[in-house]
């Protein structure tokens, strides 16, 4: 018996080392860290509840309303998460000592973790799992409460950034819509502004959607805007402006391309949707030539320089667009993004959720 106690008390041992590092990586550490305790947590809710709620709602609006849900609520059970499991740890360290009962032991190291302190402890050990405990307990709740006001800030940027695209490229946003509306204006001189606008926007997406991963499940306040449609429609532009508008080159709206692809890559890499990180110019992306005429004819009837081989637009076009194409797709469908061209438009690809080990695709 008293190795089946030492063992115990190895098991909880390493399970609260284990949570506690899930708890730092998720929190502290400002990088791209896949944790196992989230990633089964957000994997449960969104297959065992989510998944199956919004199967049944009958329209986009009530599959945004359940959606808005999904991450608030990982967010709020990432520190019972935390809690229950050094709970378990907890109890099979105070078994493996000898405190009682493994139900004793529980409620021992729930009343320790909970600064209850309904039971009294003797021995030394037991005194000292009990102040580890207690300590820990409040660390994690400090924790948490130190990760939201950062994921609102965060959140908020994004937002801002978002809300304005309505006025610039339409509801929803496309990027023909932003050329005509700049083009209308008298101010196809003054997109580079928007370019490095956006790329600051994209580096900072990059950064704050895989330290703070659940903000990507984050559904934008109103619910015909996505961060994800937002990012196609600005990309969609630029690439316009690169391939079809017979303008000076813009070296700012290039950068800005290749920055958001990079961001839109590791936010997929992190959440394992499939990519491929070095495709060809001549690979084929989901925009059919046909729409890309359409779009091309529409620009020209509307008076904007227009380069005029058609053919080799669509060649510059499909070369730049299918840097990201499949990830832009990708995440349209993992955050069931609303309804826009180009983007959330497109074919289902069903995300494989958290990936172990993200990938460098830089």
């Amino acid at each position: 018996m008293i190795i089946v106690r030492i063992i115990g008390f190895v098991v909880g041992a390493m399970l609260g080392i284990m949570t506690i590092l899930a708890a730092l990586r998720t929190v502290v550490m400002p990088r791209a860290e896949n944790v196992w305790l989230t990633r089964w947590l957000f994997q449960l809710l969104r297959v065992g509840l989510f998944d199956m709620l919004v199967a049944r709602a009958e329209s986009y609006q009530d599959r945004d309303r359940l959606m808005a849900y999904f991450a608030p609520l990982g967010v709020f059970l990432l520190p019972t998460a935390w809690l229950t499991s050094l709970s378990v740890s907890y109890a099979l360290m105070f078994w493996g000592i000898g405190h009682g009962t493994l139900f004793e032991s529980f409620v021992q190291s729930g009343s320790s973790m909970l600064t209850l302190g309904y039971r009294p402890v003797e021995t030394l050990p037991e005194v000292l799992l009990s102040f580890t405990a207690s300590g820990l307990g409040l660390i994690l709740i400090t924790l948490m409460i130190s990760y939201l006001p950062a994921m609102y800030s965060a959140f908020s940027k994004r937002e801002e950034a978002v809300a304005r695209l309505e006025v610039r490229a339409g509801d929803p946003p496309t990027s023909w819509e932003m050329l005509l509306r700049y083009h209308n204006l008298g101010r196809l001189d003054r997109l580079d502004e928007i370019w490095e606008r956006w790329e600051r926007w994209f580096v900072e997406l990059a950064e704050t959607h895989t330290s703070l991963a659940p903000l990507v499940h984050f559904r934008s306040p109103e619910p015909h805007h996505s961060w994800v449609t937002a990012s196609g429609a600005v990309l969609d532009a630029a690439v316009l402006r690169a391939s079809v508008l017979d303008l000076p080159r813009s070296v700012d709206a290039e950068v800005m391309i290749r920055a958001g692809y990079i961001a839109l890559r590791r936010i997929a890499s992190f959440f394992n949707l499939p990519f491929d990180p070095l495709p060809a110019g001549d690979d084929p992306i989901s925009i059919d030539q046909r729409e890309f005429d359409a779009i091309y004819d529409q620009l020209k009837e509307a008076g904007l320089p227009i380069k005029p081989d058609r053919e080799q637009a669509w060649r510059e076009f499909s070369g730049w667009r299918v840097n990201y194409d499949q990830v832009l797709i990708g995440l349209a469908a993992l955050t069931m993004a609303p309804y826009a061209p180009w983007s959330s438009d497109r074919s289902f690809v069903q995300p494989r959720y958290f990936n172990r080990i993200p990938r460098d695709t830089a």
